[in-house]
């Protein structure tokens, strides 16, 4: 089957640029060409026009990129190890490179200062950027840009399907965002999935058939993904990060991620044969110590620039048409990419830079500090984090149903949730992170997002896994020694919230439930509730100096 679209030189860029003072004298270097620590991208419109007797490619490892949020040590080896290789990779092509390690001397230690001494010294005539994938790094560039005088054009991110622009005309033209609506736009734009102008299968989703869990035995033998030993330039950096970065929270021990474009097509090709057919199945299952399941892992290399969402989507709809796997699981998988994942960066640069701060519904509680260490007697919170302090990885309801859902029952401040998982997973770029987590997690953002806030009570995750058994708590139970603390949270959070949440009408069986309650079982949990919170609410273990000693201190 052909795909014509995979092409990714056929897109349209749209081009931005910002005009500052006036620009230096001509130079030898007509663009330097910046080279974020996510554009690793070899068909990025950054490279346009581009002129190998002219122009020149800038990067830069800076230490403020992995402390203003306390990064995991395998997400600074992730990005830090996959910058060296494009590096090489481009050098061996005879391109010529500016590049600035983390231990360099008189390294500044950030984005701005690290461009602005290279302007200053190159003196190229523009710089050229793709759009960054964080509203601060883009403040910082277009501030060093203008602190020297230089035009700096920003051009459209074409690894995406869908441009800024064109979502901000899909809002522009709603009284409410919804991501369903979204995604069918983007599949008949497309054709993906698509026969005739009509869903394949009859369905736009098939969300009623994707959310089973396992049976008692569990999920049996899996193929575990494709791993990748860590090479000369990758042992490096972990060397690195370990001697820069000591207290940072992680392990490296298992770091086993593609860093390379062939890595990650290997990758690729490695989820589409052996965890694809059954990813939709089980998308939503939890098992402990079975990290991957039947999900990609393919999220770091999508969001390193190093996979085409195109190319991915093909991919899993080849795979349909060749009998490979049911409709099911691919249809699933590519509303991960082509509707959520496009959907949550169209929302993030349409609402930015307001919207990192809405907390709609007041949450001010301090982050657990046993988010940084595990330690803590919820067996599925356990797991969860501790896996994710192994790893830096978490699958999607790992995130949203245990780690995200706690936060939110417990009324933790969005803005502090937000920074740790920016923080502690290897996929984690501000752009994707941030409406997850407080849209479709925190419910921050007050329904942009999602059409009602994600609660549950312990019983989910007694549905949906294996956590419960041998936990001390009783997800049946809301009040008393064994009442599991999701549950009495749950009853807590609809109460506290009732007002605000009663004209949704998706949370009306919900509300039901809650008034069938007496007044004396609702003065229970929220008492133990009150115990929670207080018991919990002895804030982050980080220290501000902690996270901004390069050396460690």
């Amino acid at each position: 089957m052909v795909f014509p679209w995979v092409n990714v030189r056929q897109v349209n860029a749209e081009v931005f640029a910002i005009q500052t003072m006036k620009a230096p004298a001509p130079s030898p270097i007509r663009h330097l060409i910046l080279v974020l620590g996510d554009q690793l991208d070899s068909e990025s419109s950054a490279w346009d026009g581009w002129d190998a007797q002219r122009d020149v490619v800038w990067m830069a490892e800076v230490a403020e990129e992995s402390t203003h949020v306390w990064s995991h040590k395998a997400r600074i080896v992730l990005f830090l190890s996959a910058m060296r290789h494009f590096r090489d990779a481009l050098r061996q092509r005879g391109i010529t490179v500016e590049y600035t390690e983390l231990e360099t001397e008189g390294n500044a230690g950030t984005l701005a200062g690290e461009l602005t001494a290279a302007i200053q010294r190159l003196r190229p005539e523009r710089l050229i950027a793709v759009q960054p994938g964080d509203w601060r790094v883009a403040t910082h560039l277009k501030a060093a840009a203008q602190s020297v005088g230089i035009l700096l054009e920003i051009r459209e991110d074409r690894h995406f399907l869908c441009s800024t622009s064109e979502f901000a005309r899909h809002v522009d033209a709603r009284k409410s965002l919804r991501m369903e609506f979204f995604y069918r736009e983007q599949r008949q734009r497309t054709g993906i999935l698509m026969e005739k102008g009509k869903p394949l299968g009859g369905s736009w989703n098939f969300d009623s058939e994707n959310r089973e869990s396992f049976a008692k035995g569990g999920p049996g033998s899996i193929p575990p993904p494709v791993a990748f030993a860590p090479d000369a330039t990758t042992r490096e950096v972990i060397q690195l990060v370990r001697r820069c970065f000591p207290k940072h929270p992680g392990q490296l021990d298992a770091f086993d991620w593609p860093l390379t474009r062939e890595e990650a097509l290997r990758a690729l090709d490695d989820f589409i044969e052996h965890r694809l057919p059954q990813f939709g199945t089980y998308q939503d299952a939890l098992w402990t110590n079975e990290p991957w399941l039947y999900h990609s892992r393919l999220s770091a290399a999508l969001n390193l620039k190093l996979l085409n969402p195109r190319e991915v989507i093909a991919a899993a709809e080849s795979a349909y048409h060749r009998g490979q796997a049911p409709l099911s699981a691919v249809e699933g998988f590519i509303r991960q990419i082509l509707g959520w994942r496009e959907f949550v960066r169209g929302i993030y640069w349409k609402f930015m830079p307001e919207y990192i701060a809405r907390n709609a519904l007041g949450a001010d509680q301090p982050l657990p500090a046993f988010y940084w260490t595990g330690d803590t007697d919820m067996n599925c919170l356990r797991h969860t984090l501790k896996q994710t302090l192994e790893l830096g990885y978490a699958h999607h309801i790992q995130r949203l149903m245990v780690t995200g859902l706690y936060t939110l029952l417990l009324g933790v401040r969005p803005q502090a949730v937000h920074e740790w998982y920016l923080a502690v997973y290897v996929d984690a770029v501000e752009w994707v992170e941030l409406p997850n987590t407080l849209g479709m997690s925190q419910y921050a953002d007050g329904g942009v997002m999602a059409s009602k806030p994600y609660v549950a009570s312990g019983k989910y995750i007694q549905r949906m896994s294996n956590y419960c058994t041998g936990c001390r708590f009783d997800p049946t139970q809301s009040t008393g020694p064994k009442a599991c603390p999701f549950t009495t949270l749950y009853w807590d959070y609809l109460q506290r919230h009732r007002e605000t949440l009663a004209g949704n009408q998706r949370m009306a069986f919900q509300l039901k439930n809650l008034d069938r309650l007496s007044a004396s079982q609702i003065a229970a949990f929220q008492a133990q509730a009150r115990a929670l919170r207080v018991s919990t609410g002895t804030g982050s273990v980080v220290r501000a100096g902690d996270r901004l000693r390069l050396n460690g201190g």
